[in-house]
């Protein structure tokens, strides 16, 4: 009888979402357009992993529309930690007009914190189901299904490189800047850092308890630990870290150790390091660094964004 009352109150549950995101989506095709000069922003819903109805910020091409809508290449778009998709979409300025492309920035959905998702097998599956969830939003635009990209910062980056091992056919490339790679030294390091307590204890939360605990569930969450499956993926990759960051304080055994670990491997797309000094996640920012970043995929002529002094390039 208790298991009828649970099937029951979930099917309620997903039939209450699809009725609002199927309301929701009517009116972001009609009326949730926001236009600048800079670049075309449309909000949209969707329903994540756990049948919860959640928004993603798609970004055109100021001049795309019903009338001119060629296939264009997409980018998907992680957020970091406590972040979500209208703040990540803000990172990006005019780049999806400057260079012709669609980003949609989801916000994202763990296995119990929202905005703090940290690579949960639900969360992979619905960034890898973005391509369809745009198309399904907005029939009106156009994806160039072989120029899919992954492109995220902080916990974004830990979600792009686990995106790339888990479903590899999705992608033409992926970026990953100062991300997370082995969440159980991640989760033991947090104290060090300001707010450090607080956030250790919102990471057992979202996985379900420490290292300890739940070892498995803090290596399915872990690059480091998919190191295999990314170096097989036959993706082209860039990692970007800061030998300053004091938010990941350790990229040594962080970005840096998987870089070496997918080397070692001997990937089957090309690789490339980028290492340099900057504020955590700071590199992600059409001011900052992403020119470059998108430059590396394709996404920009290399003569347009050209790489700082300070910033060394290494080949895998």
């Amino acid at each position: 009888m208790f298991a009828t009352a649970v099937s029951r109150s979930a099917a309620l549950t997903a039939v209450c979402a699809l009725l609002v995101l199927a309301l929701f989506t009517a009116a972001a095709t009609s009326t949730a357009v926001a236009d600048s000069p800079k670049v075309r922003a449309v909000t949209i819903a969707y329903v994540s992993h756990d049948g919860l109805v959640r928004h993603a910020d798609v970004l055109l091409p100021a001049w795309y529309g019903r009338g001119r809508n060629p296939a264009l290449p997409l980018v998907i778009s992680a957020h970091g930690r406590n972040g979500s998709g209208d703040t990540n979409a803000r990172y990006w300025g005019a780049l999806p007009t400057t260079a012709g492309f669609i980003v949609v920035n989801p916000d994202g959905m763990g296995r119990r914190v929202a905005s703090s998702s940290y690579g949960y097998a639900g969360q992979i599956d619905d960034l890898a189901r973005m391509p369809a969830i745009v198309r399904r939003a907005l029939p009106w635009v156009r994806i160039a299904r072989r120029r899919v990209y992954a492109v995220g910062s902080s916990m974004g980056g830990q979600e792009t490189l686990l995106l790339v091992a888990a479903h590899p056919r999705l992608l033409a490339g992926a970026v990953a800047m100062d991300a997370v790679t082995d969440l159980t030294r991640r989760y033991r390091q947090l104290p060090r850092i300001a707010g450090g307590a607080r956030l250790q204890a919102a990471l057992a939360r979202e996985v379900g308890g420490s290292p300890t605990d739940a070892p498995g569930a803090y290596t399915e969450r872990s690059p480091l630990a998919q190191a295999r499956a990314i170096a097989a993926s036959g993706v082209p990759l860039e990692l970007w870290w800061s030998r300053t960051d004091r938010v990941v304080i350790d990229q040594q055994h962080q970005s840096e150790a998987l870089f070496d670990r997918l080397r070692q491997l001997g990937p089957r797309a090309p690789l490339t390091a980028y290492v340099g000094s900057w504020r955590h996640s700071h590199d992600m920012r059409a001011s900052s660094l992403l020119p470059v970043a998108l430059a590396g995929l394709g996404l920009l002529p290399e003569d347009v964004a050209t790489l700082p002094a300070g910033v060394n390039e290494t080949a895998g």
